[in-house]
């Protein structure tokens, strides 16, 4: 990871200060490098690790990064890994341009590998993302919308970058089409559990640690599991009013919105939720021996059920 941050840190370089200002205060920001050290753990568990998984690790960052600085604007956020967002300390019209300058270089250094099917894999990602986000906009406020729904959303927005990562690790190692397919499938069972996780601790986890304020989503209007569970499960008169928390962004009701929520067990059914995943994302690896690199991504599927940030 040290060599990735090498390579992130040597790939900011712009002409232009303002660039390299939003780029470096985004990239160092504290983030958990989660999505570039996938695709170094996939490319340990295909083979071996090499400068071009620096550089396809540093891509997958840079893609997550220009979603980030995209979200913030969209949910007008001010506050990410405890810290202020881009947008907030720089103003909205910088964010998103900076974020169009994180894509294109990530491009540029895809370009740069001389290697189609890896273009092809991040082309995909890079738009079935931008779909995730439109249909996430499109959700907002919609007390309507299904747990299917609601889970397409995580898949495009979220587990298709944890795909490509971990698709990428393999596809650099020359690994066979199973252990590709094993690969990409632990990686989009792992980001849907991490997401739904995430969607749990938006309500119930230490804003310190999270380094965010509790009840964004409730605040945002977007109908997370947690919630839509509730809807969907608690008597009439506690469901109405988590609609009208939700619909209204009632950030002052949401104590009233969490005791609804541990009255059905909403909680409970997501972890759950988020445990199968986690399982199904382990049984995607059988095609692999058992090896340490194996150890560590089982481990990984685990542990996103149980972290607390």
């Amino acid at each position: 990871m040290q060599q990735v941050d090498a390579v992130i840190r040597q790939s900011l370089s712009s002409q232009v200060p303002l660039i390299n200002q939003i780029s470096e205060y985004i990239i160092h920001s504290g983030g958990k490098r989660l999505r570039p050290a996938l695709v170094l753990m996939a490319g340990d568990l295909a083979g071996s690790v090499s400068p071009a998984h620096h550089a396809l690790a540093s891509i997958i960052e840079f893609i997550h990064t220009a979603t980030l600085l995209h979200d913030d604007v969209v949910d007008a956020s001010d506050l990410r890994r405890g810290k202020s967002t881009a947008n907030h300390v720089y103003g909205n019209p910088a964010s998103v341009l900076v974020g169009d300058f994180l894509y294109s270089r990530a491009f540029q250094m895809m370009v740069k590998l001389q290697n189609m099917r890896v273009m092809e894999i991040l082309a995909d990602a890079t738009n079935v993302i931008s779909e995730g986000e439109v249909l996430q906009l499109l959700n907002v406020r919609n007390i309507g919308v299904s747990e299917q729904d609601y889970l397409q959303v995580i898949h495009f927005k979220t587990a298709k970058l944890f795909e490509a990562a971990t698709r990428l690790g393999a596809v650099q190692c020359q690994a066979d089409a199973s252990q590709e397919a094993g690969l990409a499938t632990y990686g989009m069972h792992l980001g849907t559990a991490f997401q739904l996780i995430d969607d749990v601790l938006d309500l119930t986890g230490d804003s310190d640690k999270i380094g965010k304020t509790l009840g964004n989503d409730l605040a945002e209007g977007k109908v997370t599991l947690p919630m839509l569970y509730a809807i969907q499960q608690a008597p009439a008169a506690q469901a109405d009013l988590v609609k009208q928390a939700l619909l209204e962004g009632q950030v002052t009701q949401l104590d009233a919105v969490l005791e609804i929520l541990h009255a059905v067990k909403a909680f409970d059914y997501v972890r759950a939720v988020a445990q199968k995943e986690a399982q199904l994302a382990c049984e995607a690896l059988s095609v692999f021996g058992q090896t340490p690199a194996k150890q560590a991504l089982l481990d990984l599927a685990q542990f996103s059920v149980r972290r607390q940030q």
